[in-house]
């Protein structure tokens, strides 16, 4: 059975289009010719440890409420807490920006088409910082939604040690992930080495820390978990990895 990733690689339609209409409309900013980005992210989603999404085209079956009351239903509702390490969107720098990502992959995803999303932006994130980003994350993420939206600015908390990673929106009002790092035969951290993550061609391993919780508290699609996927990733992309893969 194909993979996630690789189901994902062949799509051309990403989230850049849609990020961009929602902010813009109809007038989607310019593509810069250059560009780069390096970034971090502390992850966590409701599938059990490790998730099953990179090696399948369905995410795990769980509890959850539908017509007929509580069903065994397939879905991945993730939280996705970035900082940027370093990266250049043309003649803007995107050090330190921090942005989220939250949402629910949906029950099958082979045609490339997943749930819906929300990214939301920390308020000191500037506007040309914010037009690089969206576009760069098109490329990350190269899928297409059934729903994405922009969300109202909120204060991000990012931060993590060997052992533990925090993230918060609004001091976990509006988002919140925790997570401990999985024990393995020495104080190292696990780490799943040689898996693509997405549509980046270069990461430094999935560092396994599994959540202590990982929710979202807005809306009618707010979720929590606990117990479940969590895991730590520094990836990097630039526009000649793209160029390469025309």
């Amino acid at each position: 059975m194909l993979s996630r990733l690789r189901v994902l690689s062949a799509l051309a339609v990403g989230i850049l289009l849609l990020c961009g209409a929602v902010l813009l409309g109809a007038d989607a900013p310019k593509s810069a010719s250059t560009w780069a980005m390096s970034a971090t992210i502390i992850e966590a989603c409701s599938c059990p440890m490790f998730c099953q999404c990179y090696f399948d085209t369905k995410p795990a079956m769980a509890m959850a409420t539908g017509a007929n009351g509580m069903e065994m239903q397939h879905y991945c509702r993730f939280n996705n807490a970035f900082q940027v390490n370093k990266g250049t969107y043309g003649a803007t720098k995107l050090d330190g920006a921090k942005f989220w990502v939250a949402g629910d992959l949906g029950p099958e995803f082979s045609g490339g088409k997943m749930d819906w999303a929300v990214v939301t932006f920390d308020p000191s994130v500037t506007p040309a910082q914010r037009e690089g980003i969206e576009q760069i994350m098109g490329h990350v993420y190269p899928v297409k939604w059934n729903s994405f939206t922009v969300g109202t600015d909120a204060p991000i908390e990012w931060h993590y040690t060997r052992d533990a990673a925090t993230a918060k929106m609004d001091g976990g009002k509006v988002a919140e992930v925790e997570l401990k790092r999985f024990a393995g035969n020495t104080e190292a951290p696990v780490v799943i080495h040689n898996l693509k993550y997405w549509g980046t061609k270069r990461n430094n391993g999935f560092v396994l820390m599994p959540n202590t919780v990982e929710a979202y508290h807005l809306g009618d699609k707010a979720f929590e978990y606990k117990g479940t996927n969590g895991f730590m990733i520094t990836f990097d992309i630039n526009n000649k990895d793209i160029a390469s893969a025309n």
